[in-house]
């Protein structure tokens, strides 16, 4: 008799909050691996933790050792994150082997996050883009090419094996305590650049309520491409405002202009193809995602401005 039933899980981007927050609301009932290319982080003596590019022999140990029922990829690295190079074979090579490990040693499971991001940001843009929209953001800048290969593969294996019932999910804009992205980093400043003219509608979700999806997405087990917004979303200056913070317009041309400013603003990090989604609307339809897994946010945007007006400090 084997000493645990518990599912067996491998947890990517162990290093990130958001993985540990799924982390923290699975161990009691799943059995954690925890893995971070970055990095090796300590997440109790209950659960394994180890630092391993995905593109190493070495990964392959992991499958043979512990025999996942499931995968969670939480382990994209974001495009203000490294080079095109590194995020390209971490993105899409690394996560090409994680999909051919998980057919070869029989995982029942994979769930994949990716980004509204892949849409592309353009002035045609429908009001709510579902998951049937084209992903257009490779053909508008490079720095999204990527995020949009590693969806394509993620769709060539979900059709091609329906044993390992993938299921991606396409979030809106990730916010809340501990998150390091370019647009919670504008949050939390003091002052925030804004393209004059422009101010677009922008959703947000809480990081607890994005954890939340995610494991009722794990626990439903429902295959498919879901889009995870709330109802709800507000423009881009008004938020800036409910933040707190000081709202300092730029012009939006020429580009190297505002690429300029950001950089004396201390916002080093900020990708330039941001830039469009700071001028058009990029409104996702949550709404399959929430009937087909019972899911309603829990944290409002007044609670998620409300934190970063309080906590005027990068996170």
């Amino acid at each position: 008799m084997p000493a645990s039933k518990r599912p067996q899980i491998l947890v990517t981007g162990a290093a990130g909050t958001l993985a540990q927050e799924v982390i923290n609301q699975l161990r009691e009932t799943c059995d954690i691996v925890a893995v971070d290319f970055r990095e090796q982080v300590w997440l109790g003596d209950d659960i394994p933790s180890y630092c391993i590019d995905f593109n190493k022999r070495v990964f392959e140990d992991l499958f043979r050792r512990f025999h996942f029922d499931g995968v969670i990829h939480l382990g994209r690295i974001m495009s203000s994150q490294e080079t095109r190079l590194q995020r390209y074979n971490a993105n899409v090579l690394g996560t090409h082997k994680l999909m051919d490990l998980s057919h070869k040693y029989g995982v029942g499971r994979l769930m994949i996050l990716s980004t509204y991001h892949v849409y592309g940001a353009m002035p045609f843009n429908p009001a709510l883009i579902d998951e049937e929209a084209p992903l257009k953001a490779a053909g508008l800048t490079m720095d999204l090419v990527d995020s949009v290969e590693l969806e394509n593969l993620a769709n060539i294996y979900l059709w091609r094996y329906p044993d390992l019932n993938i299921t991606i999910l396409r979030p809106c804009n990730i916010v809340g305590p501990g998150v390091r992205n370019a647009i919670s980093t504008l949050l939390s400043g003091e002052r925030a650049p804004v393209l004059a003219g422009f101010s677009p509608m922008m959703q947000f979700i809480h990081i607890d309520d994005m954890a939340d999806a995610i494991v009722r997405a794990w626990q439903r087990k429902k295959k498919g491409i879901y889009n995870v917004a709330p109802d709800d979303w507000v423009a881009y200056q008004r938020a800036l405002e409910l933040c707190g913070c000081q709202q300092v317009p730029i012009p939006s041309i020429p580009p190297i202009l505002p690429r300029t400013i950001l950089r004396l603003l201390n916002l080093k990090r900020f990708p330039p193809y941001l830039m469009d989604f700071f001028k058009y609307p990029v409104i996702i339809d949550g709404r399959h995602f929430a009937k087909e897994f019972g899911f309603r946010p829990k944290r409002t945007l007044d609670d998620i401005f409300h934190y970063y007006r309080e906590n005027k400090h990068p996170v």
